[in-house]
């Protein structure tokens, strides 16, 4: 699933990609960015 990395600045292949829900309840997709490393999310309905 891909994903928007803030630190590249760019869209990304999420690495350990897993779903999760956040403290309002929203759904969401939380990874790793495979070049620097920083966690990316991406927030509604996940494809895992």
């Amino acid at each position: 699933m891909q994903g928007y990395c803030v630190k590249c600045r760019t869209k990304r292949e999420m690495k350990d990609a897993k779903a999760i829900t956040m403290k309002n309840g929203k759904l969401a997709t939380q990874g790793v960015c495979p070049v620097c490393g920083t966690k990316m999310f991406r927030i509604g309905k996940s494809q895992s």
